[in-house]
């Protein structure tokens, strides 16, 4: 039971991330949407929003890594178009006013967290262990090590980018366009 309240919690911090930031996260939403008591607040986080905010990050983090994971990988463009197509759906909903937990917790700390620099550590992970399981994923389908790590880099940059533009757009069409081009950018052979 105290495990599912945590990790209730958890999933409520990675949506209020997701749509407001970590600035605007509270404690006070977080039990709203998880439903958990007041006392479980520091039962389950005794160091805090920061904490808090970590855990969620780390939890958001390897949910991707393992989707990502389960890719195919018969061709690069077939990792790249089943990669645009899985994430589709969660630039639509920056359009819509969301984002990437990731990101929140990478850019904005705000003054309740004391230790940025541990977010920005998470973060930093997040973003590796995605570009690695999407280079794994490119050099099995047949490209070098070192070009499939540069694809990855750009696929990461623009799912990143997506959320930034089309949050503030209102519109999908600035990642269906960056889509495009890197599918375009794909040589013939793969």
């Amino acid at each position: 039971m105290a495990a599912d309240t945590k990790s209730r919690m958890i999933s409520a911090a990675i949506g209020l991330l997701q749509r407001h930031g970590l600035a605007a996260m509270s404690f006070t939403d977080v039990l709203a949407e998880s439903g958990a008591a007041r006392g479980a607040i520091y039962h389950h986080f005794p160091g805090g929003k920061q904490q808090l905010a970590l855990e969620a990050a780390r939890r958001n983090a390897e949910d991707v890594r393992s989707h990502l994971h389960e890719l195919p990988a018969s061709t690069p463009r077939e990792v790249v178009e089943a990669f645009l197509g899985s994430v589709r759906p969660v630039v639509q909903a920056s359009a819509g006013g969301g984002g990437c937990a990731i990101a929140a917790v990478t850019v904005d700390g705000g003054a309740a967290i004391a230790d940025q620099s541990s977010l920005r550590t998470v973060a930093a992970e997040a973003f590796t262990g995605w570009g690695s399981e999407l280079a794994g994923k490119l050099t099995h389908a047949g490209m070098s090590p070192s070009q499939a790590a540069d694809l990855a880099t750009l696929m990461i940059v623009t799912l990143e980018g997506a959320h930034i533009l089309c949050r503030a757009e209102g519109s999908i069409a600035p990642f269906d366009r960056a889509a495009a081009a890197l599918l375009s950018g794909l040589p013939n052979s793969c």
